[in-house]
């Protein structure tokens, strides 16, 4: 574990929307656009390093920073997948070339080096010039009663599926701020240790949001926003609206993470910075 996953950060916020998430009651959302800063390490190897990402708020409990959004974009037939760059070779500063794949969107580096820790950085899904699937997929089983129902593990989430978005309720919490969704991402045929678990929220707050954030509006899509679902403590699975427990801890309408208490908010988004891990084909001098 580095030194950046052992401790709380600092921050300073500027929010374009006035808002807060109450810890019983939505009052209004916030969207934010803000740099927090983690304590920095250089690992050994190349393909990490520190990096700054746009990422959901942690907002309470031991995780350091926010989990990594994922860009949304929806096809015709109206299934949803992840924005992933088309890949290119970098050289190092000691001369080692690596491959990396980036895009510039909203004026800010968007690097697929933000999902590279909780040990992601060795799965075949997090390679940048892996040629997989990038739609969004039901996970096989989930916490959540309406997916176990209505779906199978592996079928595409379309938008379809949420249609009743604007007044759900998981009985977490309280109703109509968003219908959520457990899922994979570029994990197709891969080992449940080496697949990408996301959450995928569709919710007013975040259509709202976009109408006055250009990096919103250009990462989500009809109300659709994603998140990498890995808790930056300790690699655990959170959920929105999905314990019960969460009331406890002011977070029953937000995500919580049951392990160690940490809160995330995902109707905030905020630029932070973290260190990379480094995936194992990039390490300089040896296996990863």
């Amino acid at each position: 574990m580095t030194d950046s996953d052992k401790y709380p950060v600092e921050s300073d916020r500027r929010r374009f929307v006035k808002g807060v998430v109450g810890s019983s009651a939505l009052a209004g959302v916030g969207i934010t656009s803000a740099v927090t800063a983690d304590s920095l390490t250089t690992p050994a190897g190349a393909g990490g390093g520190p990096t700054q990402y746009m990422g959901i708020e942690r907002v309470g409990g031991p995780a350091p920073r926010g989990m990594p959004q994922i860009p949304v974009e929806i096809d015709d037939d109206g299934a949803l997948r992840g924005v992933w760059p088309e890949p290119e070779t970098e050289e190092t500063p000691t001369g080692e070339e690596i491959t990396v794949a980036e895009t510039e969107i909203a004026g800010t580096t968007y690097s697929t080096t933000w999902f590279q820790y909780c040990g992601t950085q060795t799965s075949p899904a997090i390679e940048p010039d892996a040629d997989r699937d990038n739609y969004f997929r039901f996970a096989g089983t989930s916490n959540y009663d309406w997916q176990n129902e209505a779906v199978s593990g592996g079928d595409i989430l379309k938008v379809s599926h949420f249609d009743d978005y604007r007044e759900f309720t998981t009985g977490v919490g309280d109703a109509g701020l968003g219908k959520p969704a457990q899922a994979t991402w570029r994990s197709q045929d891969l080992e449940p240790r080496d697949q990408l678990g996301i959450q995928v929220i569709r919710s007013t707050a975040i259509e709202e949001a976009a109408q006055d954030d250009e990096w919103l509006a250009e990462t989500t899509d009809q109300g659709f926003i994603a998140y990498l679902n890995s808790c930056t403590h300790y690699c655990c699975v959170p959920g929105f609206q999905m314990h019960e427990g969460s009331a406890g801890y002011g977070a029953e309408n937000l995500s919580y993470c049951n392990c160690h208490q940490s809160v995330y908010d995902p109707f905030t988004i905020l630029q932070q910075q973290f260190v990379a891990l480094p995936r194992p084909s990039d390490t300089v001098g040896g296996q990863g």
